[in-house]
């Protein structure tokens, strides 16, 4: 194994960026247990140690030959020739060295029962993930069955689902790596999946928690009818609640001499129908989860367990089927075949195909509905086949309903008896918005108020619409859509990539190296979008994220309140050699792209602008044609002295109405207790908004605004368009709504104008 390869990481070990050594799970699980999150205790069976096997025995030549005439479409010959991969895998002899280290490492672990999981390292990725691809081991309680465990995951990187996906997505099987995570087991009384998105029309203010008995494997795999909870995330108050009977749950073996793992029991008659935690419980865990999407910043799909009092989070991953929400979709008026639940909207008609087993999945053709018990990863070919999905068991967040999201077609789960009502070639139509199964290929009647998100984004407007973004995964893909540019680049996540801090590399001589990744960053982001323009706004990290950074605690103070402290423009007046590496990243990328335009965050005083703009100046970035600066409107000094701060020499302001709500009402965002005072509509904020627009509408500056307020209240958007707002910038899921809300509001402004 080459130099600083270790085959053995503990979670305390590993981050967020360590992905190429131990795959999403095990970089998630790292990140968590670093960021405070309740995670049981483990270590990664790095892709390193799977990468040095492969070279060790010498299979990789093996199995390539058996991979070279293979045709995926074909299922049978698919399942056959994985089968064959996985015994040459399986008959290779693992390393000794590494037999050794995993044993001490499940001994300094405590021993005991563990959970061994698989994690690619090409898994859990936005817009590149298929659940379950890979095998998981529960209940393992000694050190010969844990090797074996972590053995059989490897393996399983060739199971026939994960040979089809790879050649479907064009990744290369043999740079597709596999660590394999070794975790205590949670002995759960209840469990479930956690989503902090609405997963079927991605509303994004409310978080939805199913639970069960027992252990979450029989949620997962849609065994069993979950009971649904809705939580307000802001307040974290609970909208709705919807309980399933379960007669049964899965739970630990006892009996550790049974080759069984898992047994089904029975739940006690008095409990079937209860809530499976209590209302405190749910709102505890609505509150972590909340934290999860802070930390990461994007929706999160959260596995959870609770044993004894307390609750652990197992697993996160990115939400990968955010939509725009596009309203309501209107009702078929027909009757009604079967009911379940809504797990994938849209509606599809087509011939019925019941599949019983994945070893008939080879039945299904283009264009038929897939009708099954519950489905599994093995089922994922056919469902790229299928016009849409129907199932007996599970919830909205069963696989079922997970891929078919990620595929874009209508799923119903959950109809109990969806296989007996129906039979093969029966003509049905799938209503996934509403749940609901009609005989015949029913016509629905069109409204103008269900036109698609994308057909939205085509909406012309006077008043540019930007996007904020953060994550490089998602650039190509809102890149593609029709939005007038990037209105809010947050520096933010590619300073944590980087992982060090600044001044502790410039201490080391190794500022061009944080210049140059710093540079890398923005250029996926200018690159994509040139020649729209691309607003990126320097780094805004407080000193608690500077402190987390490796050599953060040597250069930074421990203060009560980040929020008000050293931070924004007040840093780059004082620390202006650390202020310089990001000023020669952006004048690296605007060689190439010179769609690349600069936002000052946090700008306390007239004399911090002008002293950062001067700053700049002395490094060569200097306002032009085609260089614009821009400065964020956030606190309510930029508002009373809004003229003074303009006359600095700016091209434009960008209102970052969150914190300007925030400090002008003195109410914290993320207090539970006071978020009925949150609100973007108050008076006061009112106010603040018309001085600052109508001002750079006198002084020739164009105006933004960030944030989701202008899509949540479309009478705030009128009041913005009205006052001579120039440009919106929203979230990915937004812009379409958005797009349709200022047209309306332009529309409207013209009408009485």
């Amino acid at each position: 194994m080459r130099s600083g390869e270790k085959a053995i990481l503990w979670f305390n070990e590993i981050t967020k960026n360590d992905i190429p050594v131990v795959g999403g799970k095990g970089a998630n699980l790292g990140e968590m247990t670093n960021a405070g999150i309740p995670v049981p205790p483990g270590f990664v069976v790095t892709a390193s140690a799977y990468f040095n096997f492969l070279k060790q025995t010498g299979v990789t030549d093996k199995i390539r030959q058996l991979l070279l005439p293979l045709d995926v479409n074909d299922s049978k010959q698919l399942q056959q020739t994985a089968a064959k991969v996985r015994e040459v895998i399986l008959k290779a002899t693992m390393p000794p060295e590494l037999v050794t280290e995993i044993k001490a490492a499940y001994a300094k672990l405590g021993g005991g029962l563990v959970a061994v999981r698989s994690s690619a390292t090409a898994e859990d990725l936005p817009e590149a993930s298929f659940a379950g691809q890979q095998s998981t081991y529960l209940n393992i309680g000694d050190e010969k069955g844990v090797i074996a465990a972590v053995h059989s995951c490897w393996a399983s990187l060739f199971e026939a689902r994960a040979v089809f996906y790879r050649e479907k997505q064009g990744f290369d099987h043999f740079k597709v790596g596999i660590a394999v995570p070794v975790q205590r087991m949670v002995q759960s009384e209840a469990s479930g999946v956690m989503f902090t998105v609405e997963p079927v029309t991605s509303v994004t203010n409310e978080i939805v928690i199913e639970a069960i008995y027992g252990l979450g494997e029989a949620i997962v795999s849609g065994e069993e009818n979950p009971d649904l909870y809705i939580v307000d995330k802001e307040s974290l108050s609970i909208i709705s609640k919807k309980m399933s009977r379960q007669d049964r749950q899965l739970i630990i073996n006892p009996d550790r001499s049974s080759e069984k793992t898992n047994i089904w029991v029975q739940v006690p008659a008095s409990t079937r129908s209860l809530q499976k935690i209590s209302d405190q419980d749910i709102t505890a865990l609505a509150g972590v989860g909340k934290q999860i999407e802070k930390h990461y910043g994007v929706p999160q799909d959260i596995e959870w367990a609770k044993e004894g009092k307390e609750i652990f989070i197992v697993q996160t991953r990115p939400v990968t089927t955010v939509k725009e929400f596009t309203g309501v979709e209107p009702e078929i008026n027909a009757p009604v075949l079967l009911k379940g639940v809504s797990a994938s909207p849209g509606i599809a008609s087509g011939p019925v195909v019941i599949v019983p087993d994945p070893s008939q999945i080879d039945r299904v053709t283009e264009g038929d509905i897939l009708v099954a018990e519950m489905t599994t990863p093995d089922f994922v070919p056919a469902m790229k086949r299928a016009a849409a999905i129907v199932t007996n068991r599970g919830g909205r967040t069963a696989h079922a309903a997970i891929i078919s999201r990620e595929l874009g077609i209508p799923c119903v789960v959950g109809t109990e008896k969806a296989t007996e009502t129906l039979s093969d070639n029966q003509v049905i139509t799938v209503d996934g918005s509403h749940g609901k199964i009609y005989d015949g290929k029913v016509a629905r009647r069109m409204q103008t108020a269900s036109v698609s998100g994308v057909l939205k984004e085509t909406i012309k407007t006077k008043t540019r619409v930007y996007v904020n973004l953060a994550q490089p995964e998602l650039v190509d893909s809102v890149a593609a859509r029709n939005v007038d540019g990037v209105g809010l680049l947050r520096a933010e996540f590619m300073v944590a990539h980087i992982g060090e801090h600044p001044s502790y590399m410039l201490s080391q001589n190794r500022g061009d190296e944080f210049t140059t990744k710093l540079a890398s960053g923005i250029t996926a982001f200018a690159k994509a979008f040139n020649p729209r323009p691309v607003v990126y706004r320097t780094n805004d990290f407080k000193t608690n994220e500077y402190r987390s950074l490796k050599g953060g605690e040597e250069y930074e103070e421990v203060e009560e309140n980040p929020m008000l402290g050293y931070r924004g423009a007040s840093r780059y007046i004082k620390d202006i050699d650390v202020f310089k590496l990001e000023l020669n990243a952006i004048k690296k990328v605007r060689q190439d792209y010179p769609n690349l335009w600069v936002m000052i965050p946090f700008v306390r005083t007239v004399r911090e602008l002008s002293r950062t703009l001067e700053v700049m100046a002395a490094e060569g970035l200097k306002r032009s044609s085609d260089f614009k600066i821009w400065m964020m409107v956030e606190l309510p000094s930029n508002v009373i002295l809004i003229e003074k701060f303009l006359a600095c020499g700016i091209d434009g302001v960008s209102i970052g109405s969150n914190d300007l709500t925030q400090l002008t009402l003195g109410v914290d965002r993320d207090n539970a207790v006071l978020a009925q005072s949150f609100d973007e509509r108050d008076e006061a904020v009112l106010l603040s908004l018309e001085k600052v627009i109508k001002a750079t509408n006198s002084m020739g500056v164009t105006s933004s605004i960030c944030g989701q307020a202008p899509s949540v209240y479309p009478d705030l958007t009128e009041k913005l368009v009205q006052w001579g707002i120039t440009s919106v910038s929203v979230s990915p899921d937004m812009i379409g709504v958005t797009r349709e809300i200022i047209s309306k509001a332009e529309a409207k402004l013209k009408l009485n104008g």
